[in-house]
């Protein structure tokens, strides 16, 4: 089992020597925490076969470590790995079954297992006795921070706050100590010893420990069900997927936690930053680390599937052209022959387009613009109205007949209709091909307002009603040649 950090791999032996207690499983842990010698000892017993279950940091990449048979390998918090680390697990788990498990997974990961790729796995139920945690983001403010570790003293818990900057953990202290009458007060970073971080995690363990000032070494998969309040200095410099994990420190019981992204008051965030902090605050419900990991592989892009790279030239054709290429790709490599997609054209006079005075972000504006050309049922379509009217109000007629356009588009294309026209006071549909039967049917409800012309891409008139708009003809029109189709 392979963790990121000496912290959670001691948690981890821990836990798993706990649950294995009752079977003849011998289990160790390689991290530093061991000395050499016993580093040694344990890497000489893997090699042997003597060892069932080895849980280690990186150090078990080292080219001196080696299995007698390998079977399975996990990776906890695999997002904490780079990409050189992944070629090596590459290299350690030929033929052996691996699974890695994130809560937040980087863009490459997430692409491969939505691609197809990787199996996934997602656990989206919580505990049943499990409650979101309170977000508030604001500017810093020493007595809110005082009140809210006060509160947490009161019920008996611990607070964890968190100051990525180690000169400033022992000023910090100071001016707790003398603010939290009576607080157990410690501190833990990563340039402590071993020994020290060892001391100061069992301390936290055992409930001796009111306010934990820390960096950003509680991230990964720490366990403290106590812990039920969270103060984060500077959160505007951390990355979204990064406070995402931060702020899964704390609320692991049944007791409401609290959590407070602060910011100086003298500065101003970025508009990056600001959104990530808007971001954090608003995606607080379970399972909202795979859709943060959605909104990063957007952003980014997937990387290099088979290099290095964690970013890569996504852009240049469009994550959508990029997914249908992928898509064909792995299709052809399993042997499975691809289905043909018949893509179609709208072209009507109609206003449907997102004004900015609707959406003044350029950027959020081609994102809703890409969430409207997937709707292609009424659930969605009644997803993203919902959406839109809760974010930025009720949307304007224009930005109503896009969204009902795409929803004929998307249908009109899972019908063979490769392209819609008006022309005058006529819509024309064109098809890949059309059945004799499916036109008689048709014909039977239009009458003399529908004509249909053969040819190699033959072509259905249809006669508008003055009483009718477009969109609804074109609705009407789409539904009865699904009926005809399926007769």
């Amino acid at each position: 089992m392979l963790v990121p950090t000496t912290i959670l791999a001691d948690q981890h032996f821990k836990t798993i020597t706990h649950r294995f207690s009752g079977f003849p499983v011998k289990i160790a842990q390689l991290s530093r925490f061991k000395t050499k010698a016993e580093q040694q000892e344990i890497i000489k017993a893997l090699k042997s076969g003597m060892i069932d279950i080895v849980v280690g940091t990186h150090r078990l990449l080292q080219k001196d470590v080696g299995f007698s048979d390998l079977g399975l390998l996990i990776v906890d918090e695999e997002q904490r790995f780079g990409v050189r680390h992944k070629e090596k697990i590459k290299e350690l788990a030929l033929g052996v079954d691996v699974l890695t498990m994130s809560a937040t997974p980087i863009p490459r990961t997430l692409n491969m297992a939505m691609s197809g790729i990787r199996d996934i796995s997602i656990i989206e139920e919580a505990p049943s006795d499990r409650l979101p945690v309170m977000t508030y983001v604001l500017e810093y403010n020493f007595d809110i921070v005082v009140q809210a570790i006060m509160r947490e003293m009161r019920r008996s818990g611990c607070t964890f706050y968190l100051k990525n900057n180690i000169q400033q953990l022992e000023i910090i202290a100071d001016k707790l100590s003398g603010a939290v009458a009576g607080a157990r007060i410690m501190i833990i970073h990563g340039q402590m010893s071993p020994a020290e971080i060892e001391n100061a995690w069992e301390s936290v363990m055992e409930h001796e420990v009111d306010i934990l000032l820390c960096t950003t070494i509680i991230e990964t998969g720490i366990d403290v069900s106590f812990a039920n309040t969270l103060i984060i200095e500077d959160a505007d410099c951390m990355g979204l997927a990064q406070l995402h994990q931060i702020r899964g420190r704390i609320g692991r019981s049944s007791r409401r936690a609290y959590a407070y992204l602060t910011y100086r008051r003298d500065k101003i965030p970025s508009e990056v930053a600001a959104k990530r902090l808007v971001t954090i605050k608003e995606f607080t419900e379970f399972g909202a680390g795979l859709k943060i990991a959605m909104r990063d592989l957007e952003i980014r892009g997937a990387g290099s599937l088979l290099g290095e790279k964690q970013h890569g030239s996504m852009n240049i054709v469009g994550y959508d052209m990029y997914m249908d290429i992928l898509k064909s790709v792995i299709l052809e490599e399993q042997g499975k022959p691809e289905k043909k997609k018949t893509d179609c054209s709208v072209d009507v006079s109609i206003n449907a387009y997102i004004p900015e005075s609707y959406i003044t972000s350029e950027r959020t504006r081609i994102d809703i613009y890409k969430k409207i050309a997937a709707i292609d049922d009424n659930d969605s379509f009644n997803d993203t109205l919902d959406e839109l009217s809760d974010r930025f109000s009720k949307p304007p007629q224009s930005v109503v007949n896009l969204m009902r356009i795409s929803l004929v588009r998307n249908m009109a294309r899972g019908l063979g209709v490769t392209d819609i026209k008006q022309k005058a006071h006529n819509l024309v549909f064109f098809f890949e091909q059309l059945d004799s039967q499916t036109v008689y049917s048709l014909h039977c409800i239009y009458g003399n307002k529908l004509m249909y012309t053969t040819g190699q891409k033959p072509y259905i008139t249809l006669k508008t009603d003055d009483n009718t708009t477009v969109i609804e003809t074109m609705e009407k029109f789409l539904a009865e040649l699904k009926k005809a189709s399926s007769q």
